[in-house]
């Protein structure tokens, strides 16, 4: 293990979605003024987009895409541990391992791990974090979702791989919730760590370059649809497309201007995993009055996208990140989601009505529960101005916590 400060973080990504972005970067940004030197290291699932964005001297990014990780990086890891006398050999010929046995932590980003209906995820969150722990590092799982543990594959998974991490935040009421019921004595009750994400002053710059921000002279709704959102409600014959285009059409007839936000995009493909991009492309073009809707129509940094998001003076939000940032700048938010993770956060505001499952989604209730947002402007905005310094504390405790992790690990 390395004498200086050297994390290694797993989960999240400069490119792609821009939540994990914004937890990313929260990360880099308030380590480093904990522990000066630190070196990091990303196990990147896109490590050609990544090194493509990546404007940090001190990030080193390593190619753990899925086949990569599962099978190079953790028959490595664990040869590490079973054959002490390879270890300098395994090093050498592994950067992944190199970084893991050189780092005092590895950070797990997953914003939602080992949960009921996503059992087709647990073998990587498994092999996301084996690496680590077969080679001997402290793993630290940042603030996420976790839960619940009905389903019996998902339980023994998680009660055998749970209880390895020196650490779990919990990213809300609900996740800690389901943490107690597992019964585990590692957790903390955190929030996501993009709530801890700081703008630089030279957004408006560069989202200028995008953006004519004339549009908000005006009063704006910002919207950002979800290709794993409209899967959902395909699946039940919703048409989501149809709809958001609807609600745009409605909004934009009322007299505001729509700012159309695709929150995960990767640039240079049409494939829909992670890039919410094509779809706000066939939305915005069925759109009836094109002059009101601003599309977003390439990508952005995390910092860029918040500083938007944050102009606006609603926001209707399916990508999970879109609604932090919307809650971190004080918007009025509306959100359809799916899963506990979006109810939880807004309870944390005391604005959990303001959030509804998919299975909900119909055009009608979308706008009578945006007609009440509206109404409710002043109600929502206060909440928000009164629990938005609490959360950004509870985030920003995850820096603590991890720098006494490396520390005595040095």
């Amino acid at each position: 293990m390395s004498s200086t400060p050297h994390v290694t973080i797993i989960g999240s990504a400069l490119s792609g979605n821009k939540g994990a972005a914004a937890m990313l970067e929260s990360s880099i940004a308030t380590l480093e003024e904990r522990l000066p030197g630190v070196h990091f290291t990303l196990l990147s699932m896109y490590p050609r987009e990544d090194r493509e964005q990546n404007s940090y001297p001190n990030l080193e990014i390593i190619d753990a895409r899925p086949r990569t990780l599962g099978v190079n990086i953790n028959s490595a890891a664990l040869a590490y541990r079973l054959l002490p006398p390879l270890r300098g050999l395994l090093k050498s010929r592994s950067k992944a391992v190199a970084a893991l046995a050189d780092s005092q932590v590895l950070l797990d980003q997953g914003g939602i791990t080992f949960t009921d209906g996503r059992e087709k995820f647990l073998i990587y969150n498994v092999a996301s974090i084996l690496p680590a722990l077969n080679i001997g590092t402290p793993v630290f799982k940042c603030a996420q979702a976790v839960g619940p543990f009905r389903n019996r594959i998902n339980r023994l998974v998680a009660r055998t791989f749970l209880p390895k991490a020196a650490t779990v935040v919990t990213r809300g009421r609900i996740t800690q919730s389901y943490a107690d019921k597992l019964r585990l004595t590692n957790t903390f009750a955190g929030a996501d760590y993009a709530f801890s994400l700081e703008l630089s002053g030279t957004e408006e710059a560069a989202a200028g370059k995008a953006v004519d921000l004339s549009i908000f002279d005006d009063e704006v709704v910002g919207l950002s649809p979800s290709v794993v959102l409209q899967k959902k409600v395909d699946a039940r014959e919703g048409g989501y497309i149809g709809q958001m285009v609807t609600f745009i059409d409605q909004v934009t007839a009322s007299g505001k201007k729509l700012l159309l936000v695709p929150h995960s995009v990767r640039t240079g493909t049409d494939a829909t995993h992670n890039n919410d991009l094509p779809l706000c492309r066939e939305i915005y073009s069925r759109v009836a009055d094109k002059a009101a809707v601003t599309f977003i129509d390439r990508e952005l940094s995390s910092q860029e996208l918040r500083y938007l998001i944050g102009r606006c003076s609603f926001f209707v939000a399916s990508r999970f990140h879109a609604m932090v940032s919307s809650l971190a700048m004080a918007v009025p938010t509306l959100v359809i989601g799916w899963g506990h993770k979006y109810e939880e956060v807004l309870e944390m505001f005391e604005l959990q009505e303001w959030a509804f499952g998919h299975d909900k989604l119909t055009p009608s209730h979308l706008w009578s529960r945006y007609e009440a947002l509206l109404a409710a402007q002043s109600e929502v905005k206060a909440k928000l101005d009164e629990h938005l310094p609490e959360v950004k504390k509870r985030s920003l405790k995850q820096a603590d916590l991890i720098a006494e992790l490396v520390k005595k690990g040095l």
